[in-house]
């Protein structure tokens, strides 16, 4: 399965993948509109310091805990990918204190939310891996 992948040697810490997460995932057309002078919700997230930086996002573990401990059954794994169904989802939370990774967060709406690779939204690529451009981000099968 193609997974989002992160090389932190090229990564420059600009945040632009965050940007183009959360314009990707706002339903609509227009980045200035979507995003300016709003407070972002992003489902990848740069991490990092002064010497080195990283885009964390959901791994789509193998044998995921959020999956696990969702006590709404709202979090689910199709064709490896880890979904939330936010229409099911009571946001109490738990997904995102057993996430490893740091990948699962609250959503602008108190529900979980995490990254689905972009299939939620019609993109055929993650738009994080679009807008990087320094190419630090990939998303391909290893």
């Amino acid at each position: 399965m193609k997974r989002v992948y992160v090389n932190e040697k090229w990564c420059l810490g600009c945040h632009l993948c965050e940007y183009n997460c959360a314009f990707a995932n706002s339903g609509l057309t227009d980045m200035v509109e979507a995003l300016k002078d709003k407070k972002i919700y992003p489902k990848i997230h740069v991490e990092g310091n002064d010497k080195i930086n990283y885009a964390v996002s959901c791994r789509h573990c193998e044998d995921p805990m959020c999956i696990k401990s969702c006590i709404a059954g709202a979090i689910s794994k199709k064709d490896g990918v880890v979904t939330i169904d936010k229409n099911k989802c009571v946001g109490c939370l738990t997904c995102v204190l057993v996430c490893p990774y740091g990948c699962v967060t609250p959503s602008e709406s108190g529900v979980a939310d995490k990254c689905e690779l972009c299939t939620n939204n019609g993109q055929t690529e993650p738009a994080c891996v679009k807008g990087c451009p320094n190419r630090a981000i990939v998303f391909e099968e290893r």
